[in-house]
């Protein structure tokens, strides 16, 4: 799926992808109690994913739904990262069996909600996704392609609005 992403978005002028991959990147799974020292390691862990985060004017989550949620490695990583996500746009690309992951993208809705992101409306998600790729990787329905579509524009609006917005006045969170 992300790849199928970032090869729309590397079709566009008004945004460029910076994957953030968190098989590749995991976050520490315990976080401090209130007050607390962090684990070892985990300065080192969050310096690999928290610049990124905070130099994105946008997002795109690309998750799975695994049990009508999304993994907890997701909700680790949003967990992690509290004033990155703030006064930002979220969209979404979910993937699953029969409901194309669009449980996780309800719940992500509500979890993005109290990190003060703005979520998108327009969605992309692959229902019985292991049929929608060929052996290549590549998309076999056009109404993905046009959906993304939908999807990115109104993310590049957001994205615009909120940035543009925020040299006006500060987010407050």
């Amino acid at each position: 799926m992300t790849k199928w992403l970032t090869g729309h978005l590397d079709q566009r002028d008004d945004l460029r992808a910076d994957v953030v991959d968190l098989v590749e990147t995991p976050l520490p799974t315990v976080l401090p109690a209130f007050g607390g020292q962090l684990p070892p390691g985990t300065q080192q862990q969050l310096a690999l994913i928290s610049p990124r985060l905070s130099a994105a004017d946008a997002f795109v989550l690309v998750t799975p739904e695994y049990n009508h949620s999304f993994p907890a490695s997701l909700k680790n990583a949003i967990d992690w990262h509290g004033e990155q996500w703030h006064g930002k746009p979220v969209g979404f690309v979910s993937y699953g069996g029969l409901s194309g992951g669009l449980r996780a993208v309800e719940q992500l809705r509500v979890v993005m909600a109290e990190v003060n992101a703005t979520t998108i409306r327009n969605t992309v998600s692959f229902h019985n996704a292991w049929s929608c790729f060929d052996a290549d990787g590549t998309c076999t329905d056009p109404a993905a392609d046009t959906a993304a579509k939908a999807l990115l524009d109104q993310l590049a609006w957001w994205g615009h609005a909120l940035r543009d917005a925020k040299t006006v006045r500060a987010y407050v969170a």
